[in-house]
């Protein structure tokens, strides 16, 4: 018995993948992160946005939106991030969901 087990576990599905399947495989996670700065500054910034999403436009709305300044960088690991100053966490959460970017459950909170 097993031989048949370890035969079972050697298929090529990923457990892992049953919910991107699901979901037609748009199920990226956008990360949603806080950085501490010198003194009480912090600066909020969010990675995992689809490539076919303008950034520099989300940047505009979210900086008259929030009455913050941000900016779009490109990170070597990340690919672009949007930066945004001060915590804006559960606001840009807010957004990203009101406009119809992301879901709730593609949210994910990181920080503090």
């Amino acid at each position: 018995m097993s031989a048949t087990s370890n035969i079972q576990n050697l298929q090529a599905s990923d457990p892992f993948n049953d919910a991107v399947e699901e979901t037609g495989g748009s199920q990226d996670v956008i990360h949603i992160r806080i950085q501490q700065r010198n003194g009480r500054k912090t600066l909020t910034t969010i990675q995992g946005i689809a490539a076919h999403y303008d950034k520099k436009k989300i940047v505009k709305v979210c900086k008259k939106e929030f009455a913050c300044n941000g900016t779009v960088v490109e990170h070597p690991e990340y690919g672009e991030v949007v930066q945004l100053q001060g915590d804006q966490r559960n606001q840009i959460c807010e957004l990203l969901t009101k406009v119809g970017l992301a879901k709730k459950d593609q949210l994910k909170v990181h920080g503090f």
